[in-house]
């Protein structure tokens, strides 16, 4: 039973092994290069183009037998088999070169391997892995096998592999050249084997965009590519693969297949721009680098086919070398190569520029590159004069001291023609500054800070003319020496300090003594007499002496007053000096005013309404202008018959009282009089004047019975006074009117003809506003200098003193009515108070004196002769004419 048993066990190992090939677990296979570092031996530092190296081994654990790799130096290439052959010829003159290739498994994962070929002198021994003398033909257009794309499967028995397939990359040179549809690779079901199975491909080149590129056999599974394909253009391509039973009952899971595009180098260099700009200085030094190219290339960044390297392919001019300029082959940097570039003889060169990839070894770009050659500062600036003699005032900031026009022989209007100037000896205290006029060709000095002549009455400036850039060359510099004389000028005189802060109570005396405010005048060579006065007092309390500056009170001060800000009052005290042309300094003096108990408390409320039954008490406010310690707490006393009817008692806080009805009233006008103390016990009596309304509790509402006392009778009395008023009116407009229908005799006769008097000149002072030539009145006593006159100014005594205009516009008021006082007491002005001659009548005119007419009552007048004279006379006739008689 126990032999049963075991040949049972036995048998069933053998049939697992059987149905399960990967039970017995085998080493798994590792994907990757047999090797870490292939050493391919040559004889030859030349190596040609064709040339095989080696061979490099991949094991992709797969049926696949060939593999596709790739070299990082793309002068070498890798077919499928693993020989490496060289593209392009190589130079080993290190005596060595390494590089790496790479490789990709079933799961499309990269393998590395790096290959080094080294030079060795031939002898007899070979390696196996090389052939260093045979060189057969290059295989750069070989093809790898064709590629057999299987879809994934899951195999039978007791358990299931996992479904771990991963399709490689399909690779596909771009602008292939052949016959076209082209095989690309071959889909494989399978279930092939049992049934038929039809075949088709989906996405990108298929049945979307660009449609119809990639095409399927649907019964053996061949894909094929109908044109060549373009890298730049788009460079992979994702399909879906899809394998399903003739029958339709059965199918495969989609299969993903991507088609990559290798590069190769089809598309030559581009210069980004042509042509290219770009300008140098003629000093510039050799190696000097001012501007740079750059090209672009299509092809495969980080490839051989998108490396580019520059060159110059020619000059024009070729003078004075036909090589003044080079380029770096890597960056495109173009600098001087020599010396001798000259811009007034070649002021312009153009270059022939290449650019080439794969290291300048294959396809080439061309452009161009234009230089232009600039001026350089090899010119200094010379100031036109080396010397200057100048004076300007002092106190003055901004005033133009000199002008100093300079000359430079460097292009106009160029960096290295535009002049720029420096003091650079006599400015140590920063009293004046320098800088460039508007034509770039001119420094102008100007002051920059207050000058002192009384400090210092000279300076002596050194300036230096300069560019706005270097010099090219070491130059010899101009300078200019500018002596500044400085002008004395009146000062106003400065008070010290020029705001003053006094502290005084606000109850001083007036005419008592404030402070004494006085200025300085600054002219120290100057002897000058400073006066003082009131510049602005806008309460008029202040007063000052004029001779020492001494300030009392003028009138009384208030602390509560409008012109009393924060407890301080502020006036302007005004210092003037007796130059001719006279200059005035002000001072500010700020009052501090101390408070006093000179403001009794007040009730603020002056008329309330309560009602005259269970009236509410009513709130008042007390104030006072005084200040903390001589207002609250307050207190408060009735007086007189307001006892009786009403209570007054100061609230919790002593600010406020509280009046209340005592009794009640009859509703009507009372007035309440309350005495009020602060806590000094200054008082005043506050009446208040209350309306007694006709209600109950706090709602108090007031009927209008003052309208409603008047009654009938009144009404009536009103009315009737209304309706006599405008009787009155009528009759004043009926006698108006009758008075202006009478008809009025006319003063003068219809044919008296009157002449009208016109006014053709005037003498005398006429009106104020007018201007009138006075020496006309001296013309007669011009002519007779015989004639004694004493119309001229008095000598004996002194001008008054007219205070100059002031810069602050709050003085206006007060300087306008100062100067007119000035010119009011002004014993020098016309007209003067002297003795003048008016009794001469002038030479030369033929009426007579009028000291000949006289008056006799000898002899009679006939005036009949006045009624000849026609209508215009005939009112003197009526007077005189006609004889005694008429007249009695």
């Amino acid at each position: 039973m126990e032999f049963l048993r075991s040949v049972a066990l036995g048998v069933l190992i053998v049939l697992l092994q059987v149905l399960s090939p990967g039970f017995a677990g085998s080493p798994p296979c590792s994907p990757g290069f047999d090797s870490e570092l292939y050493i391919f031996k040559v004889h030859r530092e030349q190596l040609q183009r064709g040339r095989r190296l080696g061979r490099v081994v991949f094991n992709s654990c797969s049926a696949r037998s060939r593999t596709v790799f790739d070299s990082a130096d793309k002068r070498f290439q890798v077919d499928a088999d693993g020989t490496v052959i060289l593209k392009r010829r190589v130079s080993l003159r290190e005596g060595h070169y390494m590089f790496s290739v790479h490789a990709w498994d079933s799961k499309d994962k990269k393998h590395t391997v790096f290959v080094r070929v080294k030079h060795e002198a031939k002898t007899g021994n070979h390696h196996q892995q090389e052939d260093t003398e045979t060189v057969g033909p290059a295989q750069s257009e070989s093809r790898p096998a064709l590629r057999v794309l299987e879809f994934p499967k899951s195999s039978g028995g007791l358990r299931r592999w996992k479904r771990e397939w991963v399709i490689p990359i399909i690779r596909i040179g771009e602008n292939e050249k052949g016959l076209f549809p082209k095989e690309i690779a071959k889909l494989q079901s399978s279930r092939a084997k049992q049934i038929k199975m039809l075949y088709n491909i989906t996405g990108e080149g298929a049945d979307q965009d660009p449609k119809g590129l990639f095409t399927i056999n649907r019964n053996n599974g061949s894909v094929y590519v109908t044109r060549p394909l373009d890298r730049e253009t788009k460079a992979k391509y994702v399909l879906q693969a899809h394998a399903i039973a003739a029958d339709g009952k059965d199918e495969e899971e989609p299969m993903e297949i991507i088609v990559e595009v290798t590069d190769v180098n089809d598309n030559t260099p581009v210069f980004t721009q042509n042509p290219f700009l770009g300008t140098v200085p003629e000093a510039s030094e050799i190696g000097f680098e001012f501007m740079t190219v750059t090209a672009t290339d299509a092809d495969e960044p980080n490839t051989d086919y998108a490396d580019i390297r520059y060159s110059i392919l020619s000059q024009n001019p070729q003078e004075p070398g036909p090589a003044m300029f080079i380029i770096n082959p890597v960056t495109g940097a173009i600098r001087v190569n020599a010396a001798g570039l000259d811009r007034e003889k070649y002021p312009e060169y153009t270059l022939k520029i290449a650019a080439g990839d794969s290291q300048g070894e294959d396809r080439v770009g061309t452009g161009t590159a234009v230089i232009t050659v600039t001026d350089s500062n090899d010119n200094a600036p010379q100031f036109e004069k080396t010397s200057y003699n100048v004076s300007v005032p002092e106190n003055k900031v901004g005033a133009v001291v000199v002008k100093m026009p300079v000359t430079d022989g460097d292009e106009p209007q160029s960096p290295a023609w535009t002049a720029k100037f420096r003091i650079i000896n006599g400015n140590s205290g920063g009293f004046f500054a320098v800088n460039t006029g508007p034509n770039k060709q001119e420094g102008i000095i100007t002051t920059i800070k207050q000058l002192d002549f009384e400090h210092n009455s000279k300076f002596t400036l050194l300036v230096v003319a300069e560019n706005d850039v270097p010099f090219a060359k070491p130059l010899t510099t101009s300078t200019a020496t500018v002596t500044v004389n400085v002008l004395d000028v009146n000062e106003a005189p400065v008070f010290d300090p020029e705001e003053k802060t006094i502290s005084k109570p606000e109850d001083v005396a007036v005419g008592s003594e404030l402070t004494v405010y006085t200025a300085t005048d600054p002219d120290t060579a100057r002897t000058q007499k400073v006066t003082y006065r009131v510049g602005r007092d806008p309460a008029g309390w202040v007063s000052v002496d004029g001779e020492t500056g001494q300030v009392k009170v003028k009138s009384s001060m208030d602390r509560e007053s409008l012109f009393v800000k924060d407890g301080n009052y502020t006036a302007l005290i005004l210092a003037m000096d007796d130059d001719p042309t006279p200059a005035t300094g002000t001072g500010t003096l700020v009052i501090q005013l101390k408070d006093v108990n000179d403001n009794a408390p007040s009730i603020e409320e002056r008329t309330i309404s309560v009602c005259s039954k269970e009236s509410a008490p009513v709130l008042l406010s007390v104030i006072d202008n005084d200040g903390p310690g001589f207002a609250a707490p307050y207190r408060v006393e009735l007086q007189g018959d307001s006892k009786n009817n009403w209570t007054a008692m100061m609230n919790d806080t002593k600010t406020g009282i509280v009046l209340r009805l005592k009794v009640p009233l009859e509703h009507g006008q009372y007035n309440v009089v309350m005495r009020v103390y602060d806590n000094l016990d200054l008082c005043q009596d506050n009446t208040v004047h209350a309306t007694v309304c006709d209600c109950t509790g706090a709602s108090v509402q007031c009927s209008d019975k003052a309208v409603a006392g008047f009654g009938l009778p009144g009404i009536l009395g009103i009315l009737g006074a209304i309706m006599a008023l405008l009787v009155l009116l009528l009759l004043l407009l009926l006698f108006a009117r009758r008075k202006r229908s009478l008809k009025k005799e006319p003063l003068l006769a219809d044919d008296d003809i009157r002449d009208n008097v016109y006014c053709y000149d005037e003498e005398g002072g006429g009106e104020d506003d007018q201007e009138f030539d006075l020496s006309v009145l001296h013309m007669g006593l011009d002519n007779r200098p015989d004639v004694f006159r004493n119309d001229v100014a008095p000598t004996f005594m002194p001008a008054p003193q007219y205070r100059p205009r002031p810069t602050n516009p709050e003085e206006i008021d007060t300087f306008i009515d100062d100067n007119l006082k000035a010119a009011d007491n002004d014993p020098t002005a016309p007209p003067y108070d002297s003795l003048l001659v008016f009794d001469f009548e002038g030479g030369g005119s033929d009426a007579g004196s009028l000291s000949s007419l006289n008056s006799s009552s000898s002899g009679d007048q006939d005036y009949d002769c006045l009624g000849e004279w026609g209508p215009r006379f005939k009112k003197l006739a009526d007077m005189y004419g006609g004889g005694e008689d008429e007249l009695l």
